[in-house]
């Protein structure tokens, strides 16, 4: 299992700490640094110094970095045109030498819309410019010669489809596409479509793997191979070597402890390890470990060392 790091800087987070706990999980071999795509925080912390872009920050770090793989969960596609975020995403990966993978989703969070004046369509139209957007930016990576697209919200007229990704490993060609969620029709018929790593965050055990069987049968349906597509799981971590390490770091999240060993990856490092076996068992291949104190760069430490080699 490969484990990856991502974190929510909408909470509060300069690029600074950004890069700095990016390398950080370069150094300890974790496989990849992700981050992602808000505008506003959540909850009752105040976001200082404020949001920060995803893409122009991970272009930063795909410059200050050499080796760990890049990317967002999610950006969301009432973001960004998608021409526009195609060729985003294909320079970042240029940046990076190839180590960008794009997680695109539909939008949720209205408040921050509102915020920052972006339109917030009802939830059929959000889905509808997701599908879109996701044949769009795949069709602009892997067109040969011009591409064209009319469509209901977007319309493209012999773009050059440039620039090309680095990479040519997603389905279509291209950087690869993480698509996440819970629904149970439409999100694994996109994800049978378009994705390459199908994502499930924040679930139970069972709840993961009964959606990973979902997205398989769509693949299946759609007659795709089913293992030309990856499954991992988003899981918020809190880990301590000893309880009042662990009380600590929940302190630190505003979570209860207790809550947390039930939901996450939490506890003593063997419960964690315990908490990764059974979401491996579940058909999960790559982890994401939400940290939501990004100073604590020892909490990383500890899971490189005390979990990591053991799953």
């Amino acid at each position: 299992m490969e484990l990856r790091i991502f974190t929510e800087p909408q909470q509060g987070a300069s690029y600074d700490d950004l890069v700095t706990i990016a390398k950080h999980a370069e150094k300890l071999g974790f496989g990849a640094f992700f981050r992602s795509d808000h505008y506003l925080a959540m909850g009752d912390g105040d976001g200082l110094p404020g949001p920060s872009d995803a893409w122009i920050t991970l272009a930063g770090i795909a410059r200050e970095t050499s080796t760990i793989r890049l990317g967002t969960l999610v950006t969301s596609a009432t973001f960004r045109l998608p021409g526009v975020l195609a060729i985003e995403v294909a320079n970042v990966d240029a940046m990076s030498g190839g180590r960008v993978e794009l997680g695109l989703g539909a939008g949720w969070f209205d408040r921050e819309h509102a915020a920052y004046g972006i339109p917030f369509p009802g939830t059929k139209e959000r889905f509808d410019r997701l599908e879109e957007q996701l044949e769009i930016i795949t069709g602009l990576w892997s067109a040969d010669g011009s591409y064209s697209f009319d469509g209901t919200h977007y319309q493209l007229s012999d773009s050059p489809a440039l620039p090309k990704p680095v990479q040519h490993s997603g389905i279509r060609g291209g950087v690869p596409v993480i698509i996440g969620g819970h629904g149970k029709k439409r999100t694994p018929e996109l994800a049978a479509r378009y994705a390459d790593e199908f994502n499930v965050g924040f679930s139970s055990v069972p709840d993961t793997a009964a959606q990973f069987r979902r997205v398989r049968a769509a693949a299946e349906s759609a007659g795709r191979p089913v293992d030309s597509m990856s499954f991992s799981a988003a899981q918020v971590a809190c880990v301590g070597g000893t309880e009042v390490e662990l009380d600590r770091r929940a302190a630190a999240i505003g979570r209860d402890k207790t809550e947390l060993r039930e939901s996450g990856v939490a506890g003593t490092p063997a419960e964690a390890i315990d908490r990764l076996g059974a979401l491996a068992e579940a058909g999960a291949e790559t982890v994401y470990l939400q940290v939501l104190d990004i100073q604590d760069l020892e909490h990383l430490d500890l899971i490189a060392t005390e979990v990591m080699p053991q799953v």
